[in-house]
């Protein structure tokens, strides 16, 4: 950014009117005791004088505080700060200030910025490792076992490959979920809106979901009958693929002989909020911020033996808002949870 500047005379005339104030008055009490005193000769010296002062004064303003001013707004510019004034800088001192002062708070906020998302990147690179690590040392385990003469036993030899299949299915699965969410943030992702009836849809979600469900006798269920259809536009994939995960979620933290409800309902006149609830042990409210990043495990033992990649809550928050939609979440903790996200209405 180019700064433009202006010349302040306002410290240079202040300064001079004090100093040919100052000599006009000792020169008038010099004159008065010493002389005849004469208005016309006083008068001169004053114009005189406070000329002379502010030519001085102005002309050092600019050699030594004007240039050094500037020096420092070009420094900053190098630094490619965008907080800088883009109207004219003047050489005022307490105009400098601000501007320094709001450059130094930029700073630090993006300083403090940096240091958090550092340590997000530790902690995201420390749980991808582990997340990786587990199926890949299972499936290791396994060939080991077999290579070590298990294979010569037809049932282990099945046993053992059915788990190792497992475990790679599992680590296809979170590659599959990492590769999904890095296209989403990077919008390489690209949506195919239609018109669907989302009631419908929800019915398909708990087909596919209903084996899961039973092992835990969790009653799938609406709030209410849905006799008419109720027409959204998203990407009804990518919706489905919400709906799965917030499901899955509220059965793999239900209580057995539980309930998972989903509602309908109007928000705005265009827009319709779908919401997933559920009776089971609940959130922390220590956990509720981070709940929706990656590997991010508010039960660090216990939802891996439920297995999943760790990544599905923060898939339905970046398909949400790659649909410029939004989703909340409130939770009390051995009460339950509830899951919504908007839909624009067809």
């Amino acid at each position: 950014m180019q700064v433009k500047f202006k010349k302040s005379y306002k410290f240079a005339v202040s300064t001079s009117t004090y100093i040919t104030i100052f000599f006009t008055l000792l020169m008038s009490v010099f004159l008065f005791y010493f002389f005849s005193f004469k208005f016309l000769p006083v008068f001169l010296f004053a114009v005189c004088c406070y000329a002379f002062s502010f030519v001085i004064i102005q002309y050092r303003i600019e050699r030594y505080i004007y240039r050094r001013v500037k020096t420092i707004y070009d420094d900053l510019t190098l630094l490619e700060s965008t907080s800088l004034t883009r109207g004219a800088i003047t050489t005022d001192m307490a105009t400098l200030t601000q501007e320094i002062d709001k450059f130094a708070r930029d700073k630090k906020l993006e300083i403090e910025t940096l240091k958090v998302r550092e340590q997000y990147r530790k902690e995201f690179l420390g749980n991808v490792s582990h997340e990786l690590k587990t199926p890949l040392f299972t499936i290791q385990g396994y060939i080991l076992t077999l290579l070590d003469g298990a294979m010569d036993d037809k049932k282990i030899r099945k046993k053992y490959l059915e788990r190792a299949n497992s475990a790679v299915e599992r680590l296809s699965y979170i590659v599959s979920d990492l590769d999904l969410i890095t296209k989403l943030e990077a919008g390489d992702l690209r949506l195919q809106p239609e018109e669907f009836d989302v009631v419908a849809l929800i019915n398909d979600v708990f087909g596919m979901v209903e084996m899961r469900a039973s092992s835990k006798n969790i009653t799938l269920t609406f709030d209410r009958n849905y006799d008419k259809p109720i027409w959204v536009k998203a990407d009804k994939e990518r919706i489905q693929q919400v709906l799965v995960n917030l499901v899955i979620n509220s059965l793999k933290y239900g209580r057995v002989k539980g309930t998972t409800e989903i509602s309908i309902e109007n928000l705005i006149k265009n827009k319709a909020i779908v919401r997933v609830t559920d009776n089971g042990e609940g959130i922390e409210k220590n956990h509720l911020e981070r709940l929706f990043e990656r590997f991010y495990r508010v039960d660090k033992s216990g939802s891996r033996s439920e297995g999943g990649s760790g990544l599905g809550l923060s898939i339905v928050k970046h398909i949400i808002e790659a649909h410029n939609e939004r989703i909340y979440v409130e939770s009390e903790y051995g009460v339950g949870s509830e899951f919504s996200f908007t839909l624009e209405k067809a």
